[in-house]
């Protein structure tokens, strides 16, 4: 189990609420914190990948189960 320090609850939120609350959450994360995420969009695949590269923060693991999507970002 990966450990994180920080834990977002992003279920039922569609695009972009997802991203915008990581955005929220990480900005009051020191650099080089954990932040999970679990999301039920279907673009949050796709969405947290391209954010992840965009904003130089590093997407370290991405999971689906029963259409819940679990991401760990660790904050540049």
């Amino acid at each position: 189990m990966q450990k994180f320090d920080r834990e977002l609850d992003a279920r039922g939120l569609v695009c972009p609420l997802p991203i915008l609350r990581t955005k929220q959450s990480l900005a009051v994360m020191a650099s080089g914190q954990i932040l999970k995420i679990v999301a039920t969009d279907p673009a949050a695949e796709i969405d947290f990948q391209v954010f992840a590269e965009q904003t130089g923060n590093a997407l370290l693991s991405m999971s689906e189960i029963n259409m819940e999507f679990v991401f760990f970002l660790k904050k540049r």
